[in-house]
């Protein structure tokens, strides 16, 4: 046999034998492990539940007054519950709302913010701590920051703020708004006015300073404010309001980042005030109205910024002094009963008119079809 024929025969197939398949190489990538039971299917950014129902499995967990943690199966049992991707995504609304915490891979433990809610020592215990949870829950509480002291607004302007501005997906929508309201029905944190559902600003003090901060921040990605730019400051000239100019509205302006500019008192005096209002309107990025008392000389310059489809802050210190048709817009609401007013009111005013920067729709006067 020569050296050619060898070969020959090493490599072909003995007849009546099958050739051998050549073995497949193994593919290094690692597989991937089953996804655990329980565990939910799909992320989302708020909690599925609302905050009185993620707090079933943490009471169940602290009745048996163990301290110990508990994997989620075991979890699931003392909860009564089933062993499935719905206790997955119950469990997620605790952690998000702060009620569970997860100590090791798998467990799950009860916070003592959920302790201070199922087991309050004082009165305020459980209201406060409902509270907290709510401003723990990613969206929940950044809408909440971004309408309290404000009416939540009439369909379809709510809707479009929580698909355009708070990017939820079309078909999340209801399910967000109902638990949304829930919670903050739950916390205390709405009020009835009239037809109107108004969101309460429980800012305390220079202590939650640090937090308008972070979302004044937060509101002013992507906007963009240029040296001399200018915010025109539509109010009562007379005490006490007139003195809101230097007491608020100016430090919340600059505080946002533009310069502050007023009318002076004279306004009707001469045609030149009046080009001057008119000039300051246009150049104006974003305008400030106080509708409180119903100033005339407001109404008059608020028609010029109407006229030129200029973005507004509104804002009253009631329902009353704000005409029905401006009534869609966004508009803060003070309360000079609260002793912590002026400092809630310069942080929702700057974080305003950054937002209507970067969102004009919600601050333009448009007609509402009668």
């Amino acid at each position: 046999m020569t050296e050619d024929d060898k070969t020959s025969s090493e490599v072909e197939p003995q007849k009546g034998r099958k050739a051998a398949k050549p073995k497949a190489k193994r593919s290094k990538t690692k597989k991937k492990p089953a996804r655990e039971k329980g565990r939910p299917t799909g992320a989302s950014a708020y909690p599925r539940h609302s905050v009185r129902k993620a707090l079933r499995i943490p009471k169940a967990i602290l009745e048996q007054n163990t301290g110990k943690d508990y994997t989620d199966r075991e979890a699931a049992r003392l909860a009564g519950l089933s062993y499935s991707g719905a206790l997955g995504v119950e469990i997620s609304s605790s952690i998000k709302y702060g009620l569970l915490e997860r100590p090791t891979g798998g467990n799950v433990a009860v916070t003592d913010l959920a302790k201070r809610i199922l087991r309050p020592q004082n009165p305020k215990d459980e209201l406060d701590g409902l509270r907290q949870a709510v401003l723990n829950a990613q969206t929940i509480s950044d809408v909440y920051k971004h309408y309290r002291g404000e009416n939540i607004p009439d369909e379809p302007f709510f809707r479009n703020a929580l698909v355009d501005t708070f990017k939820l997906p079309e078909d999340k929508v209801d399910e967000f708004k109902s638990i949304f309201l829930e919670d903050l029905s739950e916390a205390q944190l709405i009020e009835d006015i009239g037809s109107k559902k108004r969101v309460i600003d429980i800012a305390r003090d220079a202590e939650d300073g640090s937090a308008s901060d972070d979302t004044l921040k937060k509101i002013s990605k992507g906007v963009k404010i240029e040296h001399g730019d200018t915010c025109f400051v539509m109010m009562p000239f007379a005490d006490p309001i007139g003195g809101y100019y230097k007491l608020v509205y100016e430090p919340a302006i600059t505080k946002a980042g533009l310069r502050a500019v007023r009318a002076d008192d004279e306004i009707f005096a001469t045609g030149k005030i009046i080009d001057q209002i008119w000039s300051g309107i246009m150049a104006a990025k974003v305008l400030v109205a106080e509708l409180t008392g119903r100033s005339p000389n407001v109404f008059y310059e608020l028609g010029l910024a109407h006229a030129l489809n200029k973005p507004v802050v509104l804002i009253s210190s009631n329902q009353e002094d704000v005409p029905f048709d401006l009534q869609h817009i966004r508009v803060i609401y003070y309360d000079m009963r609260d002793p912590f007013w002026g400092e809630k009111l310069i942080a929702k005013v700057s974080e305003n008119i950054v937002s209507a920067l970067k969102n004009p729709s919600e601050a333009l006067l448009k007609r509402v079809a009668g």
